[in-house]
């Protein structure tokens, strides 16, 4: 693992740590100070056991990469509304991820089969956008969805929408993401 997700992982770690007023992990050798310094937009997801336990994250770099990744690790444990705050208890056992994202960038497209078209699986984040709706998925989702149809489907229920809803005025961006996840010796 190279020395920025290392240093992402443990700043996580540690964020969550100290709001439950736990053990900190030795500090990582922060050997990219200006990536971490630098503007960033992160997603910190956490799972037990290979399940979902939080998931919150950042989708426009708003805030210093450090201070994003510590604020989406404390949101993603304490306040994802999907899941009751995390437990002391459950820290151990408790396995972060954190995706750092580029720059969203929009998807042109005709309709809703042309948008499918352009969906690179495996490879998207995507965020969709409709009046007030607003919903992403991660480009990790593309592992237990991988029609096009499909992931654009749950992405539009994930969203507030029916999953056979289109307009013209449905907008699409995406996202690349690298990645760091805690091996399960962690």
């Amino acid at each position: 693992m190279d020395a920025l997700g290392l240093a992402l992982l443990r700043r996580a770690r540690n964020a969550i740590a100290a709001e439950l007023g736990a053990e900190a992990a030795p500090a990582a050798d922060e050997s990219a100070p200006t990536a971490l310094a630098a503007p960033g937009a992160t997603f910190v997801t956490l799972t037990q056991a290979g399940r979902l336990r939080g998931c919150i994250g950042s989708l426009e770099a708003h805030r210093s990469l450090a201070e994003d990744v510590a604020a989406n690790a404390r949101a993603a444990a304490f306040r994802d509304p999907r899941f009751p705050p995390l437990g002391s208890a459950e820290l151990p056992s408790t396995r972060v991820e954190v995706s750092l994202l580029s720059p969203p960038s929009a998807i042109v497209f005709h309709d809703e089969a042309d948008a499918c078209a352009r969906l690179r699986p495996g490879i998207d984040g995507v965020i969709l956008e409709y009046g007030n709706h607003r919903a992403t998925f991660l480009p990790q989702v593309w592992e237990d969805l991988p029609s096009p149809a499909d992931f654009l489907a749950h992405l539009k229920r994930k969203a507030g929408l029916p999953a056979d809803f289109w307009s013209p005025d449905i907008r699409l961006h995406r996202y690349e993401v690298r990645k760091w996840k805690e091996d399960t010796s962690s």
